[in-house]
């Protein structure tokens, strides 16, 4: 190998590398001045070439192509002139030195006397002109090797260490206009201490300034006891602030040791540091090879106020905004404007319209385009979307039927889909905030309610729209684009239109059509039903018919062999009408609503699910008025229960020992008795009643044990005549010993009935 100047070769077998650098090598090639790039007191040696040729050759030494002074080299600009000036003093005491020729500053003898002439010539000193030499030297022989190294100065990155007694760090202005204590140094202990309170009190959710942690560490760790104030609370007794580190050393030791990451993510949660805090090094262009790959879909709400198109004085909120957006290419594919919520309707409008004609769809707000404008009207590979309305049977059938994979970002984690996220602060500022009714925010105390400005309908800001995307499509240029050797190569604009245009032309295969009636069908909600002999059960009770259940007769199939499920399809804008998936969901069967459930028709389901769901509560509050209702009906039971079979058991008891065959003999007699009775109560008596001129009162009718048994003998005869005769209304006429009327009654009766029974 030839040697060259400035050569690093590391010499091999030596405790520690030894790294010499080739300085000079003389006219014949056998001499070769090198030095010790790394000793501090380095000064040329001389070696044989043919020495280093064969240390090279046998491995005993190896030629560096890494130069650690590689950093020197570095342009002007970046050199600050201070420094630049004493990088310059020193090159004018040492260039009449380097620039000889004869190399004779290599050699060791002439050397001392070389540089004792020198330095009575420039008036600096021996010692200084040797620094200068060996860093120039050992430098790589450039004057910037000359530049000071104030990177070397100090103890960057080291710890202080301090003697006994001996406070490190800049004294306080105090210290030094009075002898008071200076604080104290911060050891491994204290260090200890300022992590855990930062810990505790920083690096949680409560959010914490520095300030606070600090104290909220001194009064955890560093007080000397406790205080109890006259009500018992127990307070931090702290030491002096001279005996306590200050706030300055718990900054410098927690931002030398803070995990950045960790602070972020403790302070503001996981989910915000994500969103806002997280390094960004991918792209989200790198999803996608060509048009159609990917889809972002999102929603917003409208930082607009519309009015109703049938009556401009009424204003009817904010609208609900969608749009489908071409990863690839930045083209906005699709969109939807309605007054539904964030939900699967306005997703599956924006879908639809994405996969429908744009020179059609344009006509109907009275723009005409060109499909060069706008010639997006198919579906994609994938759609990436929020979790909420593509997750579930809807977004199933996407991927079963139409083959198109969807996935959902996590929850707050709105930087994934960042594109379409971008595209409605585009919106924003292109158009929505300069039309009249937009929101501006903060609204200060005493403005104009900007809601009574309000003048667009839903026609007119869906015009709007599709006018403000034909401009983005159009005309936005895209300068962060990162484009491929292939795009700069046919020198392709970063417009949306055109990196669109271009992809369908170089990048195929992605994208895919359906005809509008299949992916309707597809687009539709879905729902399981259950056939009945009422009908087709759909959402928890609304009954359907159609012409095929009616024809096959599923209704009197239900009702003699059970229900069964079925798949059904239906729009939630209004449920008038459901659908049968036939044939694979090749095949739509339409089923109206029945008449029992006419209530119904018009509505939408949020309308319906909103009443049955008021239903169903309202059934299972009236379970607990069921349940008492029920327990007041049992008391009520019980009770007359009970006082009817204490009153039987008494009659039975006065009555006296009978069988069962007389008690069950008499029974029609018994009834036509009580028919008798009932109907001589119960009677109409119409007209009005004269009156006596006296109040009427009640008269207990009571009856002597004696004359009891002198009625009952006579009753044989004629009961009634006995009982009218015998009787007294006169409770003075009887005496302490009496029978009540109700027994004698029952008595009566019993003895009519035997006389009755003994005639036949």
């Amino acid at each position: 190998m030839r040697l060259s100047v400035n050569m690093l070769i590391e010499w091999q077998g030596r405790a520690g590398p030894h790294i010499e650098r080739a300085l000079w090598i003389d006219s014949s090639g056998t001499d070769v001045a090198t030095i010790d790039i790394i000793s501090p007191n380095a000064l040329p040696v001389f070696r044989k070439s043919v020495e280093i040729e064969a240390a090279l050759t046998s491995g005993d030494a190896q030629v560096l192509e890494v130069d650690p002074y590689a950093v020197l080299l570095r342009p002007e600009n970046d050199i600050a002139d201070k420094h630049r000036q004493r990088r310059d003093a020193a090159w004018e005491v040492i260039a009449p030195l380097v620039e000889d020729t004869t190399g004779q500053i290599f050699y060791s003898h002439g050397r001392g006397a070389l540089l004792n002439t020198h330095e009575e010539k420039t008036g600096w000193t021996k010692k200084t002109i040797y620094k200068f030499l060996r860093r120039y030297w050992q430098g790589g022989q450039t004057k910037n090797a000359l530049l000071p190294l104030y990177d070397k100065c100090g103890g960057k990155g080291k710890e202080r260490q301090s003697s006994t007694g001996v406070k490190r760090g800049r004294p306080s202005r105090l210290t030094k206009v009075a002898d008071l204590p200076t604080g104290v140094n911060v050891d491994a202990a204290i260090r200890e201490k300022f992590s855990r309170g930062i810990r505790l009190f920083y690096e949680t959710a409560e959010q914490r300034t520095l300030q606070d942690a600090y104290q909220k560490t001194l009064e955890k760790f560093f007080h000397k006891g406790y205080d109890k104030l006259p009500d018992g609370t127990l307070v931090p007794f702290l030491p002096p602030a001279d005996e306590l580190p200050s706030f300055g050393q718990f900054r410098y030791w927690y931002e030398k040791e803070r995990n950045v990451t960790q602070a972020l993510s403790t302070r503001e949660g996981k989910r915000r540091y994500n969103l806002r805090h997280r390094e960004i090094l991918g792209d989200s262009t790198q999803m996608a090879f060509g048009p159609g790959s990917v889809y972002q879909i999102d929603a917003t709400i409208g930082d607009i106020y519309l009015v109703s198109s049938l009556d401009r004085a009424r204003i009817i909120g904010r609208p609900v905004i969608y749009v489908v957006i071409d990863v690839f290419s930045r083209l906005i594919v699709g969109m939807s404007v309605t007054l539904e919520g964030p939900s699967w309707v306005g997703a599956m409008q924006a879908l639809e319209n994405a996969a429908s004609d744009k020179v059609i769809f344009c006509q109907e707000y009275g723009i005409e385009i060109t499909e060069e404008d706008w010639g997006s009207y198919h579906l994609p590979e994938m759609i990436l979307a929020d979790r909420g309305e593509f997750e579930g049977y809807s977004a199933d059938n996407l991927v079963n039927a139409l083959n198109i994979r969807i996935s959902n970002t996590p929850p707050y984690r709105a930087d994934w889909k960042a594109i379409v996220e971008r595209n409605f602060r585009l919106s924003n500022e292109k158009f929505i905030h300069w039309a009249p009714g937009a929101v501006y925010k903060p609204r200060q105390r005493g403005d104009a309610d900007y809601r009574l400005d309000a003048v667009l309908d839903l026609h007119q800001f869906r015009k709007l729209m599709i006018l403000s995307i034909l401009d983005h499509n159009k005309d936005h240029r895209m300068d962060w684009y990162r484009m491929d050797e292939f795009m700069i190569r046919e020198h392709v604009d970063p417009y949306p239109i055109d990196l669109w245009n271009w992809g369908i032309r170089n990048r195929v295969g992605h994208l895919r059509t359906v005809t509008p009636e299949i992916l309707r069908l597809n687009l539709l909600s879905g729902e399981k039903a259950t056939v009945t002999h009422r009908g087709i059960r759909c959402f928890q009770g609304l009954l359907y018919s159609c012409d095929l259940a009616l024809r096959e007769q599923w209704f009197v199939r239900a009702r003699e062999r059970g229900s069964w499920k079925i798949n059904i399809a239906y729009d939630p804008r209004k449920l008038d009408k459901v659908y049968l998936r036939l044939d694979g969901s090749r095949r739509l069967e339409c089923c109206q609503l029945i008449d029992a459930d006419k209530t119904f028709r018009g509505k939408d389901w949020y309308e319906a699910a909103d009443y049955l769901e008021i239903r169903q509560q309202e059934k299972e509050r009236a379970k607990s008025r069921k349940q008492q209702s029920k327990a007041v009906l049992n008391a009520q039971m019980e009770q007359i229960i009970s006082e009817a079979t204490e009153q039987t058991s008494k009659d039975l008891e006065s009555a006296g020992q009978q069988s069962k065959r007389s008690r069950i003999k008499g029974i029609r007699q018994n009834r036509k008795e009580e028919r008798e009775m009932e109907r001589e109560d119960q009677a109409w008596r119409l007209g009005k009643l004269e009156p006596t001129g006296e109040s009427a009162k009640v008269v207990p009718l009571v009856v002597s044990t004696d004359k009891y048994h002198e009625i009952e003998a006579k009753v044989v005869d004629n009961p009634v005549e006995a009982l009218d005769n015998e009787v007294t209304d006169d409770p003075a006429a009887t005496d302490s010993t009496h029978v009540a009327r109700s027994q004698l009654i029952d008595k009566l009766r019993k003895l009519k009935n035997k006389k009755g029974v003994d005639d036949e």
